[in-house]
């Protein structure tokens, strides 16, 4: 179930989004604000971000920008600002779509559908660059400056699924679902030896990217950046 953030501090605007997106199957997450909405997106994985320009403490466009800096998600800003100059500084700021209030649910559906379909059809292809490193989600590749590395299997799609949602916590139950699969008998002590191994692989190697323990939680990559 692809999950969508909705950041307003209308409560209208909240419902009337969410109930639209429920109905179609997405699960939704909801933000009042801006700082809010960045705590969230650290705690878990969106999909596709929906922001209002004007919010307290933190606008629409400064909140687009710190989420293009550390997520690689489309953004749709809305407002009841429909001069050009906002909208330029919103496509600035790194919005890829913008709707003015006030707007009919089902074009936003159209507008949300069509960004994850662009989004997926370019990550098709999707090559993670770390600093350094980059791993080819395609040929099950890590290439680490001129060396190219084959990783065991389930050592690459943990460590994809992390560099994937950089700054992500991810429970030792998430990764065990993830990874392994829901049938999965085996304990979850089994993360830790292939995050150990990871390690160990890249710790020497390069310093663009670390793989950090949540202490009680379990574990996030954090790149240099």
């Amino acid at each position: 179930m692809q999950n969508i953030l909705i950041v307003d501090d209308d409560t209208h605007i909240l419902q009337l989004v969410r109930i639209q997106l429920e109905k179609e199957g997405f699960h939704v997450s909801e933000a009042k604000d801006g700082t809010e909405a960045l705590t969230i997106l650290k705690k878990t994985a969106c999909d596709l971000a929906i922001v209002d320009v004007m919010m307290p403490f933190m606008d629409g466009f400064q909140l687009t920008k710190e989420i293009r800096k550390q997520y690689d998600i489309p953004i749709i800003l809305l407002t009841a600002k429909g001069q050009i100059e906002d909208k330029e500084e919103g496509f600035l700021a790194g919005t890829d779509d913008y709707l003015v209030k006030p707007f009919e649910p089902r074009e936003l559906s159209f507008r949300i559908h069509a960004l994850l379909r662009r989004y997926q059809q370019e990550t098709d292809t999707h090559i993670i660059r770390l600093g350094n490193t980059e791993i080819n989600l395609d040929s099950y590749e890590v290439k680490l400056r001129d060396k190219t590395l084959l990783l065991p299997l389930k050592e690459f799609e943990l460590l994809a699924l992390l560099a994937t949602y950089p700054q992500h916590v991810f429970t030792r139950a998430q990764l065990i679902e993830k990874i392994w699969g829901m049938d999965y008998e085996g304990e979850e002590r089994t993360v830790d030896v292939h995050i150990k191994r990871l390690r160990k692989r890249f710790s020497s190697q390069t310093a663009a990217f670390s793989i950090k323990t949540v202490r009680g939680v379990g574990y996030r990559l954090e790149t240099a950046e």
